[in-house]
């Protein structure tokens, strides 16, 4: 069965998210385990090197963006700053109060999980619509 182009254009996305994942858990452990960098600049070359990647494979392979690179760059760069902020802005305390009883570290762990799952879905609505502009919808 063919997918209609918008499934497509998911299934692309969430393709570029498996690979830019193991991509930038492969920078941090290597570099924390094998050369010692401490945890904060692993995860820091994490974020840095796997948005570098997120952006070339979202501007050419899911999207196909044909517009000019440093606008996208610059959307992109925003997209991922305002997403982070809203997801994990929302999600710390939302999750403290919905589990108030609990251990911190049972919060933060569930509020990591409730951010990503956020931070996600609002990225690829950023990405789709505001960084690589859809000309589609």
């Amino acid at each position: 069965m063919k997918l209609g182009k918008y499934n497509n254009t998911l299934t692309r996305f969430v393709l570029v998210g498996v690979i830019n994942t193991l991509f930038g858990m492969t920078i941090m452990f290597v570099l924390y385990n094998l050369f010692g960098v401490n945890y904060w600049w692993s995860s820091a070359a994490n974020y840095f090197f796997g948005s570098i990647l997120s952006f070339i494979l979202n501007k050419w392979f899911t999207f196909h963006h044909k517009g000019h690179f440093l606008n996208s760059a610059i959307k992109f760069t925003l997209c991922i700053v305002v997403c982070y902020l809203i997801a994990y802005g929302v999600a710390k305390p939302l999750m403290a109060h919905l589990l108030s009883g609990s251990r911190i570290a049972i919060q933060e762990n569930v509020a990591m999980l409730v951010g990503a799952i956020l931070f996600t879905a609002l990225n690829y609505l950023g990405q789709r619509f505001f960084a690589f502009k859809d000309k589609r919808s």
